[in-house]
């Protein structure tokens, strides 16, 4: 009863909480602190050391080091470079996401969106892995396993509407990197869900993945890969809750939520998203806000990832009037 009645007394007080009309870059909390003042889509290195990031989208992929702060090209070698993700793999190496050139938006980042493997090796080019995807991937932390989604876009022998998620492995053995092992995962018929996964964990036994969902919403979502079972971490919270970078203990993963706008009685949605941090335990009990840069008014934080030793998680800035991915710069959250 006491519970109810603080909901009940702390809501409308929410409510009536006005966005702020200021940056709040200017006014950071000691924990966080600025990387890089452009790009979007970081991905931290295995050990650490560095994080991988895009300078925009349909662009080149940059990583900075993080302690003496230099910022290096991976890409800019490549005459009219479009990619839109950089990912490591657990030995170092790169995977990169996008079209082979770009042709507009909606084409480039839909039906021509593909799979691509740079060495780490100074001087090394992209090589195609001649797989189509949509949106991003997931990679595992100790093995060269890798799955990713597909929709009628990238696939049209798919019925309109239906998705899957694809496993497979990237093998290094021959002269060429390729995909072997590949295996359908899990299927969805209808748009009432649309696939996209986000990260292995337990060992590769397990994996998340983001539930898009009609009227702009989305949940998150964890699959058992040896038995199959399927978890909906995210029901009683509902609106917009997308997967990001997973902790390191496998028990807790960052989520895109709108919850802080829905709470405050504004409209939420993926322009209205703020970082939170989920226990993935079914109940949606445990969701703790982590950054409040939808405080203020045309701001949100969003693609987050978690470092290897669960110590700090790196970010970006983004305007909420720009598309899902489009950030403007990459910052350090050092957890206390």
């Amino acid at each position: 009863m006491r519970a109810f009645l603080f909901a009940a007394a702390v809501l409308p007080a929410l409510a009536q909480q006005p966005q702020k009309l200021s940056n709040p870059l200017e006014a950071l909390p000691k924990n966080i602190e600025i990387l890089t003042h452009f790009g979007e889509r970081a991905d931290f290195s295995p050990d650490g050391a560095q994080v991988a990031f895009m300078n925009k989208s349909f662009g080149d992929a940059f990583v900075i080091n993080l302690k003496t702060r230099s910022i290096r090209c991976l890409t800019c070698a490549i005459p009219g470079a479009a990619f839109l993700r950089v990912m490591h793999f657990s030995n170092g190496d790169y995977l990169l996401i996008g079209p082979e050139r770009f042709t507009d938006i909606r084409t480039s980042r839909g039906r021509d969106n593909e799979l691509w493997y740079l060495s780490k090796s100074p001087g090394s080019k992209p090589v195609r892995l001649d797989q189509k995807m949509s949106e991003g991937a997931a990679l595992s932390k100790s093995s060269m396993k890798i799955a990713f989604s597909q929709t009628r876009g990238q696939n049209p022998d798919l019925k309109p509407g239906s998705s899957r998620l694809i496993a497979a492995e990237l093998d290094l053995s021959g002269g060429k990197p390729v995909l072997k092992d590949k295996r359908v995962v899990l299927e969805s018929p209808t748009n009432a869900c649309t696939i996209e996964a986000q990260d292995f964990y337990d060992e590769d036994r397990r994996l998340t993945y983001s539930c898009y969902e009609p009227a702009g919403k989305a949940s998150v979502w964890t699959l058992n890969l040896e038995t199959g079972e399927r978890r909906n971490e995210t029901l009683p919270i509902g609106d917009y809750n997308e997967v990001e970078g997973i902790f390191p203990d496998g028990l807790h993963t960052c989520v895109e939520s709108d919850r802080q706008a829905i709470l405050q009685g504004r409209e939420g949605k993926f322009r209205q998203i703020d970082i939170w941090k989920l226990r993935m335990d079914g109940t949606g009990k445990s969701f703790v806000r982590l950054t409040h840069f939808n405080d203020h008014a045309g701001w949100k934080a969003s693609n987050p990832v978690v470092s290897r030793d669960g110590r700090t998680m790196a970010f970006q800035v983004a305007r909420s009037a720009d598309e899902a991915g489009i950030g403007y710069g990459i910052l350090l959250y050092h957890f206390k």
